[in-house]
């Protein structure tokens, strides 16, 4: 049998996660839990992957992957194993990648998180629902931004609520154009 790692780290993704703004949320630790971790530490930086069935939690999100690998930057003594991790340079999620936080849900094979550019870029058939609104955004990549309901990508595909019925009646013909008004006499 598999044994579970528990793995914390302190406020992960507050600064991270474009899909809501944190403020909503009060500052909590980050859980990852996995199958299997592998860390390796320089001076500088510290890489900790993740495999197995991996989930993250914290600050009012859910992130569910194959995979996670997360680059943090170190602080205090070189000589500690793990160090302090004082800010993330970068997560990058890949295998059957989910993000869950309030009404809004995406979906993709690789979501690159860029702490230091408030933005993550999903990418590998990625989907943005917002049950808030009814909308859904596919496209490849599409690019999230933290703090604001903004999305860019390219081939992008957007569906709506349906329009309000207007009022016209389908069995009968459009109406005229209005006339255009005559002109002057000096």
């Amino acid at each position: 049998m598999t044994s579970r790692l528990r793995t914390v780290l302190p406020c992960l993704l507050l600064c991270a996660l474009p899909l809501r703004a944190a403020e909503e949320a009060s500052a909590s630790d980050t859980v990852i839990e996995s199958q299997a971790l592998d860390s390796q530490s320089t001076d500088t930086q510290t890489l900790s992957v993740f495999t197995g069935n991996v989930t993250v939690t914290g600050n009012a999100i859910r992130i569910t992957c194959d995979r996670l690998d997360v680059v943090s930057l170190r602080s205090g003594d070189k000589l500690d194993t793990l160090g302090k991790q004082d800010r993330f340079k970068s997560l990058i999620a890949t295998g059957r990648v989910r993000i869950v936080q309030g009404d809004r849900e995406a979906t993709c094979e690789r979501a690159e998180v860029l702490p230091g550019e408030d933005r993550i870029t999903l990418s590998g058939r990625p989907m943005v629902v917002d049950h808030g609104n009814n909308s859904t955004a596919t496209g490849e990549p599409l690019i999230l931004y933290r703090g604001d309901r903004r999305v860019r990508g390219s081939n992008v595909r957007i569906t709506l609520p349906p329009l309000k019925d207007l009022g016209f009646d389908k069995n009968q013909p459009p109406p005229a154009p209005p006339a255009e008004p005559a002109a002057k006499q000096p």
